[in-house]
């Protein structure tokens, strides 16, 4: 089989634990996103994150577009590792068209190409699809340039729920582009918004 010429580098991101690793091509399909926490949620869906699960420093992997998002623990740092993962991707990749083969399952969420709505939104209202619309064009690229994700959860009594994935996900930095980021553009854009809150992917 004949290699694809890919190139990788790597990005620092927001969130200590994570570094972001970006490719000259789209890794994932359709535009959606996958998360995986271990080993086990990697197989099946993505030979790259499986395989990646084998070292034992790195606690999870996230893609999206063209970059793989990688979390690992305090055990070692960046500067030891940095080179040898991007290495290590490059090399996968130039053997495999896609990072991602099968997209999981969301956890209590139905999957469409570009976001992730809970199933208890499935029939959003015409509120709902407006704060989706506002995350999609304002919230999203900001936070894919930082190596993670948004979904929206939910809207109730005024607040809204979003998950954060991927480099945003345990980020020290994440509650304050949350509060005054994306809450402050919620609220002043949607008067019915009065708060935003995350759980974590």
């Amino acid at each position: 089989m004949s290699k694809i010429p890919t190139t990788i580098y790597a990005e620092l991101t927001p969130n200590p634990s994570t570094m972001k690793f970006v490719a000259d091509r789209l890794l994932i399909e359709g535009g959606g996103a996958a998360e995986f926490l271990s080993k086990a949620e990697a197989r099946g869906h993505s030979d790259l994150a499986d395989d990646l699960f084998n070292f034992p420093f790195i606690t999870g992997v996230f893609v999206s577009a063209n970059f793989v998002t990688i979390t690992k623990n305090d055990s070692i740092g960046w500067e030891m590792i940095n080179m040898q993962l991007r290495e290590f991707i490059r090399d996968f990749l130039e053997g495999s068209q896609l990072a991602v083969t099968k997209l999981p399952e969301a956890k209590e969420a139905f999957v469409t190409s570009e976001k992730i709505i809970s199933e208890k939104q499935v029939g959003t209202t015409e509120l709902d699809q407006k704060i989706i619309d506002l995350l999609e064009e304002y919230a999203r690229p900001a936070v894919e340039s930082d190596g993670g994700a948004i979904d929206f959860e939910s809207f109730d009594n005024g607040r809204v729920t979003v998950v954060l994935k991927g480099a945003c996900s345990g980020c020290p930095s994440s509650t304050v582009t949350l509060k005054q980021g994306i809450e402050s553009m919620l609220v002043s854009m949607l008067p019915e918004v009065k708060e935003v809150v995350a759980k974590e992917g």
